[in-house]
């Protein structure tokens, strides 16, 4: 695995990951124009690497905001719990629903099928881009923002946390439809202030990545019949520099987004994931990726 496609695709995924741009939609474009396999299992393992440093960055980004917004209190902490775990759960049921239902109807006629097949196809991924991109454009055109004293008062809702868990769900099936962008929007016309809804929807994103990961693993394994030692021997150097590199791009890319959600310009992420639908779907039916 060459280093520089290494650093490059870890820079898209840091930079990706944590904008509201599906990063996932970016890696696996940039892996295919790099002559790279994504369902390769050096691959699979690069990227558990990879989102491994974009939490790391999330946690060190966020740790002091979380601090002052869901710490404060004995109560305010136990409503931000209630809160996460209502999400997360609503998370599990809506998206392990569907992919259950993927892989067991959509996927039938095709032996261990995993939802994971679905993830190169660029036509699926140009659409679930489109989809991201109106939700993020019309929250980021239609909603107000929010005053200082707004956003030190408010608290996550049973009904907010729900809507946003359950959105948070529909992601996991879709490559493209970038979880940031959705739960970040949708707490945002659910009507959870902006920057209390980034600090409530990367807190997610703590809970969801080890599972996430885990199951990478869990599908690097069935495909190997179990032997990942050789996998991780021959990947393990290159997906470490990668998870510095994604770490590096993670802090770059949360700043980023951090000045544009409280300047008002969220709409823009929108407009851009409409833009790279459509050039992914150029690549796709023009150029056969």
């Amino acid at each position: 695995m060459s280093l520089l496609r290494v650093i490059i695709v870890a820079i898209v995924q840091g930079l990706a990951e944590l904008l509201p741009v599906s990063s996932s939609a970016h890696v696996i474009v940039a892996e295919k124009l790099m002559g790279m396999d994504p369902a390769a299992p050096e691959t699979t393992l690069l990227l558990v690497m990879l989102h491994t440093g974009t939490m790391l960055a999330v946690i060190v980004y966020f740790w002091r905001r979380w601090i002052r917004a869901f710490f404060q209190s004995s109560s305010q902490f136990k409503q931000f719990v209630v809160a996460l775990i209502l999400a997360t759960v609503l998370t599990a049921i809506v998206g392990g629903g569907l992919i259950e239902a993927i892989e067991k109807i959509a996927l039938r006629d095709q032996p261990h099928a995993w939802v994971e097949q679905l993830f190169q196809r660029l036509d699926l991924i140009a659409a679930a881009l489109a989809a991201a991109g109106v939700l993020t454009l019309v929250a980021g055109l239609f909603k107000r923002g929010s005053s200082a004293e707004e956003v030190e008062t408010s608290k996550i809702t049973a009904s907010q946390a729900s809507w946003i868990g359950a959105i948070q769900g529909l992601c996991l099936p879709f490559r493209g439809f970038s979880r940031s962008g959705a739960t970040i929007s949708t707490g945002m016309l659910a009507g959870v202030p902006r920057v209390r809804a980034e600090d409530f929807s990367f807190a997610l994103a703590v809970v969801l990545t080890p599972a996430a990961d885990a199951r990478e693993l869990w599908r690097l394994m069935k495909a190997q019949h179990g032997q990942l030692g050789s996998v991780v021997h021959s990947a393990i150097e290159p997906s470490l520099l990668g998870a510095v590199f994604a770490f590096l791009a993670g802090l770059l890319a949360l700043k980023w987004l951090s000045r544009w959600l409280e300047a008002g310009r969220w709409h823009w992420f929108g407009i851009y994931c409409l833009a790279a639908s459509a050039v992914v779907a150029l690549l796709h039916f023009h150029f056969g990726y």
